[in-house]
């Protein structure tokens, strides 16, 4: 039986420096915490359990139900279980990942990763939670790093898992090796579930676990674990500094072209060969909003694009050297677009594909319990008609959800990770001259429904 264990010392101090060292909390912030089962994250469900009134934290248990394993089901039943004898939030989520897979054209571990993850940045904009709290370990962070090295990586990619993300993923296990993971969870008699796929040697991970590491310690190293990631830290603070002046260099490598954002080559060529890389890196995730699958050859294949020539990045994204400029080959101008709209019948945005959809009711009409980035809904009471559903522009700003001030939405697209070439395209609605959401973002604090909403709108968008 899962008990209410009396925490072990080194473990409880060591994700107290985590916290402390990268700032992973504030007080009063809520946290989702991912949950499989296994003995990472029950652990660290456990530890944040226990050091929640220090911060004065709000606790939300997740679980994302892959479909890839028999036990699956048996791994949801026991972390709700474990939600409930703690009396903390569960919310869970079951995807296919396999199909997923199969149609992005993905391997199932990047699959899984991305709907998970989207599955548990829905979860906090539920809640209003400020972060997402994974069980990754320092055992993690020395397999990710040796796994990069042996595929072939960067500086940046041997700065490995990051404490925290831009986007409000926090590691508190991040100074814990698994094998302190595992004495604890056995010193306190707790309970967890075990994914025999971890054991499979055909994955690279797994044969780095099972087989390299193990070699180093007895042949090597016995401290390989904490070398590694200390490597990877050291990385993680020059990768900040260099990300530093690579921005500033971007700023200048970049120009606009008929408000298209073009990279001056003739300046690039001016700086340090690794600050090309970096200031490539950038413009590239701009355009992409990720920079999955970007490789090595990919990023010289930009720096070295002749006058006139034209690089297929990925399908459907063509960069091209215009004149020493490099830009995105565009076959059909800007998408402007402005339209009053009653929310009454449906509108058909021209040129996007996109069409808008309203309906009112009652608060108990709707099922408000979860979050779909084409679907929204306000407390209509807050709402001036008609709205204004209209293309972005310049200096657009508003407050999202959550947040305690106003934001710009450039910044705000650049955050969620939404492409450079799909954003004209997110309609923005706005009721009496204020914007109330975007396609893709957060709608507006301000006219959030609440428990005092009699009248809800709902705004779904439908390609």
């Amino acid at each position: 039986m899962l008990g209410f264990p009396c925490y072990i010392k080194s473990m409880r101090s060591k994700v107290i420096e985590a916290i402390k060292k990268y700032s992973l909390f504030h007080t009063g912030d809520s946290v989702v915490i991912a949950c499989s089962g296994g003995s990472d994250s029950v652990s660290l469900v456990c530890v944040m359990r226990a050091l929640r009134k220090q911060w004065d934290l709000k606790l939300i248990m997740a679980h994302y139900n892959h479909r890839l394993r028999s036990e699956a089901e048996k791994d949801h039943a026991f972390v709700q279980n474990l939600a409930s004898r703690f009396s903390l939030p569960f919310e869970s989520e079951t995807g296919n990942v396999r199909e997923y897979a199969r149609k992005e054209k993905m391997n199932l571990e990047e699959a899984g990763r991305k709907l998970r993850y989207r599955f548990l940045k829905k979860t906090a904009r539920k809640h209003g939670a400020a972060k997402i709290a994974t069980g990754h370990t320092m055992t993690d962070q020395a397999e990710t790093v040796l796994m990069r090295i042996l595929r072939g990586t960067g500086s940046h990619g041997l700065g490995g898992i990051w404490p925290k993300t831009e986007d409000g993923v926090v590691r508190p296990l991040i100074l814990v090796t698994r094998d302190e993971v595992l004495a604890y969870l056995e010193q306190n008699h707790i309970e967890y579930r075990i994914d025999e796929s971890n054991f499979d040697t055909r994955f690279l991970r797994n044969k780095i676990r099972h087989r390299l590491i193990p070699y180093l310690k007895n042949n090597f190293d016995p401290e390989i674990v904490s070398h590694l990631s200390r490597l990877a830290l050291i990385t993680q603070e020059e990768d900040l500094f260099l990300d530093d002046i690579s921005t500033k260099k971007s700023a200048l490598a970049e120009v606009l072209v008929k408000g298209q954002r073009q990279l001056d080559l003739d300046f690039l060529k001016t700086l340090p060969l690794a600050l090309q890389r970096r200031v490539v890196r950038e413009y590239l995730w701009q355009l992409r909003g990720d920079l999955w699958d970007i490789s090595y050859e990919d990023i010289h294949s930009v720096i070295s694009l002749g006058r006139g020539k034209e690089f297929h990045l990925e399908q459907g994204l063509v960069l091209k050297n215009q004149q020493g400029r490099i830009g995105v080959k565009k076959n059909s101008p800007k998408t402007e677009f402005r339209y009053l709209w009653s929310a009454k019948r449906a509108l058909n945005i021209e040129n996007t594909g996109l069409i808008i959809q309203g309906r009112t009711g009652d608060r108990d009409e709707f099922s408000l319990n979860f979050y779909d980035r084409k679907r929204a809904f306000f407390d209509r009471a807050q709402l001036e008609f008609p709205l204004e559903v209209r293309s972005r522009q310049p200096g657009d700003r508003y407050r999202p959800l959550g947040s305690p001030g106003r934001q710009k939405l450039k910044e705000l697209m650049r955050a969620r990770r939404i492409p450079e070439s799909d954003r004209d395209q997110c309609p923005v609605f706005l009721s009496g001259g204020e914007i109330i959401w975007v396609l893709g973002l957060p709608i507006s604090e301000k006219h959030k429904v609440t428990d005092s909403t009699e009248k809800v709108l709902q705004i779904k968008i439908v390609t």
